[in-house]
């Protein structure tokens, strides 16, 4: 046996070995995808965005602030109601200024922009890898189909098709949902990232 075989016999033993794990991994990506799905559902049921409250309460604060009075503007900030992670900062913010500690405020608007990507991170690797392993089921199997085919084993041959067929479907399912999802909070988080901007200006104007 030549070396090129040798070496092209272990290439098909490691490529076809990695068909569970692939399969393994697909079938977790589809129960993540449902779950990113209930949860996306769920924080779409919760937003709701106010621009003309939120304006109110940045005025009042920004009036408070104006008249050297940090327990007014606090008291504004915690009756801030939008979506999560505006109401979050605001109360945060609070808590700063109730301290009169201005510093750590723009440090907080980092971490809620870091928050934000790392949400968008979970459903942007499901939109990238899922295909990838999509692609790999569809490939694997191919290895052994061909085989099938030219030794006669047809079912063999249409084993490894269905495989095939049904990774590349599962991948994609996987893959179209986590675009979506990450395309649609891509959106929700560039108005959070707005408004919580809007009131660390409001904070910011006076101090």
């Amino acid at each position: 046996m030549s070396a090129s075989t040798v070496m092209f016999a272990i290439l098909y033993t490691i490529s076809t070995s990695l068909l569970y794990p692939v399969v393994l991994l697909l079938m977790l990506f589809v129960g993540w995808a449902l779950v990113s799905t209930g949860e996306y559902l769920s924080e779409y049921s919760k937003r709701h965005r106010n621009t003309e409250r939120l304006e109110q309460a940045c005025t009042q604060i920004r009036t408070e602030m104006k008249k050297s009075s940090p327990d007014g503007a606090v008291n504004h900030l915690h009756s801030i109601d939008q979506n999560h992670f505006v109401t979050s900062f605001a109360k945060e913010a609070a808590q700063h200024l109730g301290k009169n500690d201005f510093m750590p405020l723009e440090r907080l608007f980092g971490e809620y922009e870091i928050k934000m990507s790392a949400r968008l991170e979970k459903t942007r690797i499901m939109s990238t890898v899922a295909p990838m392993l999509g692609l790999m089921g569809t490939l694997i199997p191919m290895g052994p189909a061909l085989v099938g085919l030219s030794t006669g084993d047809v079912v063999a041959l249409a084993d490894n098709l269905i495989i095939a067929f049904a990774t590349t479907v599962l991948g994609l399912f996987v893959g179209s949902i986590g675009f979506v999802l990450t395309m649609v909070r891509r959106r929700w988080y560039r108005y959070d990232l707005e408004d919580i901007e809007y009131i660390l200006e409001s904070i910011g104007d006076e101090t």
